[in-house]
């Protein structure tokens, strides 16, 4: 794909992503689902100064084409995929580039249930991206289509949202670090309602402070808020709010394998693990895959992404997984990755079993982890100089059944990305280094 990665369209707000673009992704998604009458494409954005610019743009195409737009306004990326599935639109648009900082930004594209759009119609698009606009005619008289506000959609989600919880939260003191994203329209309500005390932190976004020393990205503070709070716990969302992030009362981390590990010992305690399967990437932690193999649950991988997540559970009906870096799926409710969502299940866990976070980890060892990212001229190349494969397995016999090493190709840029996993620190730093020396001795390196 030249403009759509797994993630979307993502760039420099009007520099690699420019107003021009959404109005041709606006014109042709218009058109598209104008055929057979008038098209319902809604709309939803975060906080960054862009995201209004890119708004306007879309729903200028889209309307100029003979589809209405429905605007949901600033909300997360979960939530668009909510609406577009309870209320049977065309399509969904959300404009974010979600944990990167206020000068980028995105338009993800949702089909008609839910999930991100298929290659082939992300093709067809690209091809009009750099064709003339003049290629899809302008709707005239009655056909042009309508912009509709549709803020109600935001609150069927949130009355969604609290609806999936059985437990009350009240007693509970909870942390929320909102990003200064979408989440900042939504989490509060959701917590406050579902009887927590609830204390926020970065939720007045101005445009430009959008993960600045806040979020998932940046837990640091919202583990000494927790700690400063003395709260039971905490939960960190991304720019969209398709992430989470928690802490508990300690100020401990718990990552999206934490979060797997809670979960997926909760849903088969409630026997709602489908499959007995939890679905993770590569990158998840071998601490992980230990503790699994001890609680009886199996486990199935995938390349990195939560797109290739969603698509290993849904054909082979697993009803929970996630990524480390906290894009966590439950089948049950939804068919992509829902940070807000993700929080009210650990609280719910946390609740049935009358404890904290801390003591539902104990059993949960993280091993040390390194990543290391190598520029190189040919990622292949590299990966099959007979140099790299044979110090890539003899670090592998070096750590044996205490460690682990993957060497992988990034998807969007000329990197390998070199990760080791030790008992601790200094093995994994050390052995990382005899891999990535190797690597940068085949002179393929730039």
């Amino acid at each position: 794909m030249k403009y759509f990665g797994t993630d979307g369209f993502r760039g420099q707000a009007n520099r690699n992503l420019n107003m021009y673009h959404a109005l041709k992704i606006g014109r042709f998604i218009g058109d598209y689902f104008s055929k057979n009458g008038k098209g319902k494409i809604v709309i939803g954005k975060d906080t960054r100064r862009s995201s209004y610019m890119f708004e306007s743009a879309l729903a200028a195409g889209i309307t100029s084409s003979g589809s209405d737009a429905y605007l949901l306004h600033v909300t997360t990326t979960p939530s668009v995929s909510y609406a577009v599935r309870s209320d049977y639109f065309d399509c969904g648009v959300m404009i974010t580039a979600s944990h990167n900082p206020y000068y980028d930004n995105g338009i993800k594209l949702i089909n008609s249930h839910g999930e991100k759009m298929d290659d082939e119609f992300l093709e067809k698009l690209e091809t009009y991206i750099d064709s003339d606009i003049e290629d899809i005619d302008l709707a005239v008289d009655t056909n042009i289509g309508r912009t509709i506000d549709y803020t109600i959609g935001r609150n069927r989600y949130i009355a969604f949202l609290i609806q999936t919880v059985t437990k009350s939260f009240k007693g509970y003191k909870v942390g929320l670090d909102c990003a200064n994203g979408a989440s900042f329209t939504i989490a509060k309500s959701v917590f406050d309602a579902l009887g927590a005390q609830t204390y926020v932190i970065n939720d007045k976004p101005d445009g430009f402070n959008i993960n600045v020393d806040s979020g998932s990205t940046h837990i640091k503070f919202l583990q000494k808020y927790v700690i400063d709070n003395k709260l039971d716990c905490g939960f960190a969302y991304d720019g969209d709010a398709d992430r989470c992030i928690g802490v508990d009362h300690k100020g401990n981390v718990m990552d999206g394998d934490t979060i797997l590990y809670i979960c997926g010992k909760y849903l088969k305690e409630q026997d709602a693990l489908e499959t007995n399967t939890i679905v993770t990437t590569v990158m998840s932690n071998i601490g992980l895959y230990k503790a699994l193999d001890r609680q009886g649950i199996s486990y199935s991988k995938t390349p990195v992404g939560d797109k290739y997540v969603y698509q290993n559970m849904a054909e082979n009906g697993h009803s929970l997984g996630g990524e480390q870096s906290g894009h966590i799926i439950f089948a049950k409710y939804a068919n992509t990755g829902d940070g807000i969502l993700t929080s009210l299940m650990m609280m719910e866990a946390m609740i049935e079993n009358k404890t904290n976070f801390a003591a539902l980890s104990r059993d949960l060892k993280i091993y040390p982890q390194v990543l290391e990212n190598i520029r190189v001229k040919d990622k292949d190349k590299v990966l099959n100089d007979p140099k790299v494969v044979a110090i890539c397995k003899k670090v592998e016999e070096d750590l044996g059944d205490s460690g682990r090493v993957l060497v992988r190709k990034s998807g969007t840029e000329p990197l390998l990305r070199v990760m080791v996993e030790a008992e601790t620190d200094e093995t994994a730093k050390e052995k990382t280094k005899e891999i990535v020396e190797v690597i940068k001795s085949t002179g393929l390196c730039d």
